[in-house]
């Protein structure tokens, strides 16, 4: 039904106006009580699907990516589609607008999105507020900087945004490495990384022995454009400053083998789906590899089929993410993936 009526009706849309009504048509299907029914169609129910990773036990290791629910306005609903677990995000301490419209393209031809949305969200406080309502959903929370912050003053951002959160979501995503943001994956290097990453292992520490709770996982978001030096470099800074984890990878900037039309391939911002896939599995089985699986890996680019999730896992993710796949293959991936993974392990 998503192939051949759902997804023509919304690829007639606007890409971002698509999105909105997507949310729309959720959250007025859910509250009409077919929440139970989105449940038993997409949700598969299986102990051996689940996986504790730092600390956290996931019913399942399939999660939604961060930037589809920005604001936490639907992972109640979203998890009845069959996510282990809903990353919300990136979330900045004040309120923005993000970048101009139009900002957000489908790259049919290539089964890909470009976009340069620019961390548009409403604040931190406001999805807090949401969060207050969650029972049973694993959240994960991408947090990231105002564009109006200089890079000397990141920290602070971050800081507040992980003070807000603390109680309300059971890990931390480090976004440095979002190109539409100028100047955050300046944040990247070495020395700035460690120095937030520093801040916020420490705050973490603090907040749980204030509110009596365990310390949350802290785990950085990667860009795929770095050097095999520069990820040495990462796999340095995660020993150093003792975070969780690491989500490989975010958007990239290359625009390598694309067949759709130059004005298309030539809008700037991060694309993301089918073409990341490759280079994604390179950067999780380097880093594997290369620390000796000394850390959890969260896999996420270009996952549109079962078994792209299972190049994944077996390059070394832990647990994968997806994004671009759900908008171009639909919910059903969710639950195919699973299957799949059940199928592996018999």
């Amino acid at each position: 039904m998503y192939h051949y009526l759902i997804k023509p009706l919304l690829f007639l849309l606007n890409a971002e106006t698509a999105h909105h009504f997507s949310f729309k048509m959720i959250k007025i299907l859910t509250a009409l009580g077919l929440g139970g029914l989105f449940r038993s169609v997409f949700v598969v129910e299986d102990e051996k699907l689940e996986k504790e990773v730092f600390g956290i036990k996931f019913k399942n290791p399939v999660g939604l990516a961060a930037g589809f629910d920005k604001d936490a306005k639907l992972y109640k609903e979203l998890a009845n589609f069959g996510f282990g677990f809903v990353e919300i995000g990136t979330l900045t301490p004040k309120p923005q607008l993000g970048n101009p419209k139009k900002r957000l393209f489908r790259l049919k031809k290539d089964e890909a999105i470009i976009n340069r949305m620019g961390f548009n969200n409403n604040g931190v406080f406001e999805a807090v507020e949401r969060l207050k309502k969650n029972k049973n959903v694993l959240i994960g929370g991408n947090i990231g900087k105002n564009k109006v912050t200089p890079n000397e003053d990141a920290a602070r951002d971050y800081l507040i945004c992980l003070d807000a959160l603390f109680k309300h979501v059971d890990y931390f995503v480090v976004n440095v490495s979002s190109p539409n943001t100028p100047g955050l994956r300046q944040l990247q290097d070495k020395k700035p990384l460690e120095f937030i990453l520093n801040s916020l292992k420490r705050e973490s520490k603090k907040l749980a022995q204030v509110h009596q709770l365990p310390e949350k996982p802290i785990l950085l978001k990667i860009a795929p454009d770095l050097t095999n030096e520069q990820l040495e470099d990462i796999i340095e800074i995660v020993a150093n400053t003792k975070i969780e984890g690491v989500i490989a990878t975010n958007t990239t900037i290359s625009r390598k083998g694309l067949k759709s039309d130059m004005l298309l391939v030539e809008e700037v911002g991060g694309l993301s789906g089918k073409p990341l896939k490759d280079r994604s599995t390179e950067v999780i089985r380097f880093l594997a590899e290369k620390s000796n699986k000394a850390f959890p890996i969260i896999g996420v680019g270009g996952i549109h089929s079962p078994q792209d999730a299972l190049e994944k896992l077996k390059a070394g993710a832990d647990l994968v993410q997806l994004y671009t796949g759900f908008i171009y293959e639909g919910p059903s991936l969710v639950k195919n993936i699973n299957k799949a993974i059940l199928r592996e392990e018999h």
